[in-house]
């Protein structure tokens, strides 16, 4: 089998990297901004035409959501206009795609479940939108294709959740963080493994699934975790969102119904904490983070 990775300097896409070692037998490429334009379809096109790829695993995205909704332009061209892009260059190839997507997408207002993905998505941020719009195109295109919701990413590489407490943690200043957002932290090695599985599993079962880690947490309880876990004596106290001042609105509840992609795909999904400790060790060794 041949793949192509997109966006593979990401936290995703690094972490393909990691578990795609495993698997020899898989021919992988990996591109990141610098080797492939995906906003070009004159670049995606020569460079499909490279190889006859089997599946192009998109992990490309413009994050930067509060920023998006002052770059409206520059959100749309990579989370929407691209996917159409390298959804309609793989059509012609007849190269599956899989690509990620993000619980933004939902308004973020439930209470009483998880979000599964029958629910009405309902996007109230510039991002989320852009993110729901760029499903919409990969569907029209690729109606075969694996589109994967997930949540709160974070890995040991790149600048996310995680490696951004353990530094200001270690500056010794008191941090507040939101207590009234409830979600589930996402390994990206966790996502990554789970991709694997699903393609050797055999079985290519096209529609949106939804992946995070198990359990709930609130981002202060995940800051908290972070904490005990490397054993930083950080002093972080709870604030509510509206105490905390942000372009973009935060979805109050993202939790993701995970039941369609574990039944599909026989995944035993970790649940968070135990991630968490994992990657955590994981940055201390590569690092060298002295933990108290």
């Amino acid at each position: 089998m041949k793949i192509l990775v997109t966006g593979a300097d990401g936290q995703l896409g690094s972490s393909l990297k990691k578990a795609f070692s495993s698997h020899p037998e898989i021919e992988v490429d990996y591109t990141d901004a610098d080797t492939l334009d995906i906003t070009s379809r004159e670049d995606v096109a020569a460079y499909l035409s490279k190889k006859s790829y089997d599946l192009l695993i998109n992990c490309a995205a413009y994050t930067a959501v509060d920023k998006a909704e002052s770059d409206a332009l520059t959100a749309t061209k990579i989370n929407t206009e691209a996917v159409g892009i390298l959804a309609a260059e793989a059509k012609k190839r007849h190269t599956r795609v899989m690509h990620f997507s993000t619980d933004y997408v939902f308004p973020g207002d439930h209470t009483c479940r998880p979000y599964n993905e029958h629910d009405e998505p309902d996007p109230h941020t510039i991002y989320g939108r852009t993110k729901l719009d760029g499903e919409a195109i990969l569907k029209s295109f690729c109606p075969d294709a694996i589109i994967i919701r997930t949540a709160w990413l974070y890995c040991e590489n790149g600048h996310n959740f995680v490696k951004t407490m353990l530094e200001k943690g270690r500056q010794n200043v008191p941090l507040r963080v939101v207590c009234d957002q409830i979600g589930t932290p996402t390994y990206a090695g966790d996502l990554a493994t789970a991709v694997c599985e699903i393609i050797s599993s055999g079985k290519w079962c096209p529609g949106i699934y939804h992946f995070t880690n198990e359990g709930v947490a609130s981002w202060y309880d995940f800051a908290k975790a972070i904490f005990r876990i490397a054993e930083v004596p950080a002093e972080v106290a709870p604030c509510m969102s509206h105490e905390y001042a942000s372009a973009a609105r935060r979805p109050l509840y993202s939790l993701l119904d995970k039941t369609k992609i574990k039944k599909t795909y026989s995944l035993k999904i970790p649940y968070w904490e135990d991630s968490l400790q994992r990657c955590i060790e994981k940055i201390m060794r590569t690092e060298n983070i002295t933990t108290k």
